[in-house]
């Protein structure tokens, strides 16, 4: 009990569902820096105090609670015209996988997690360099910077977990090891809520593509 409460705790400081309902608001109302360092950096502390008790921690809630996040990331996002917003319902998706796989597979979900670090940082400074904010602003972006544009589909895709960008390798290894660890029903729905944050992922690029 004392694990899953500190696990449900840690769950509101990375912004996972149930308790995710701060993120998209925080993230919307700060600069592209500071929601950078709110969906990557604030992250990193909570994150790894999960890691380490993960041996302890009861793996049917990790698995409600990733189910949860990827499900309502993908769900809250698909609506959104504001890019911060959007970028805050993809990272508690993206926290769900991270929690899926917690208890079973400790270094696949690392990966995940810092493999999205790594995707989100550009993404963030691309948007505050070009000073897009709203998908409208998106769709000017490639004749102001080609090369930002580009980028920025790359990483979208990439953080959509499209093969055979970087993203899809981490997603497949999570997938595997709920296959592995007879919760194929849980890989399934999380497979379909990937669908979702693939979405407003390609109506991203879509418009990052028009010229």
């Amino acid at each position: 009990l004392p694990t899953t409460m500190m696990l449900v705790a840690l769950t509101m400081k990375i912004g996972a569902a149930p308790t995710h309902f701060w993120l998209p608001e925080v993230m919307q109302g700060t600069t592209p820096i500071i929601s950078m360092l709110v969906a990557t950096w604030q992250k990193i502390a909570p994150m790894i105090l999960i890691f380490s008790i993960s041996n302890h921690a009861p793996s049917n809630v990790t698995v409600v609670l990733g189910l949860l996040s990827t499900f309502l990331g993908g769900w809250g996002g698909m609506n959104q015209t504001q890019l911060r917003k959007i970028m805050a319902f993809s990272s508690i998706a993206n926290t769900g996988w991270t929690l899926m796989t917690v208890t079973y597979e400790l270094k696949t979900s690392m990966i995940n997690f810092f493999l999205y670090i790594i995707l989100t940082t550009p993404m963030f400074l691309a948007m505050a360099r070009t000073s897009t904010k709203t998908l409208q602003d998106m769709t000017t972006l490639w004749t102001t910077s080609a090369t930002t544009s580009m980028m920025l589909m790359l990483l979208l895709l990439s953080t959509a977990g499209l093969p055979p960008l970087t993203g899809f390798m981490p997603k497949l290894l999570i997938l595997n090891e709920l296959v592995i660890q007879s919760l194929t029903p849980v890989a399934v729905i999380t497979a379909m809520s990937s669908l979702l944050t693939l979405v407003f992922y390609l109506r991203i690029t879509y418009l990052t593509s028009l010229l």
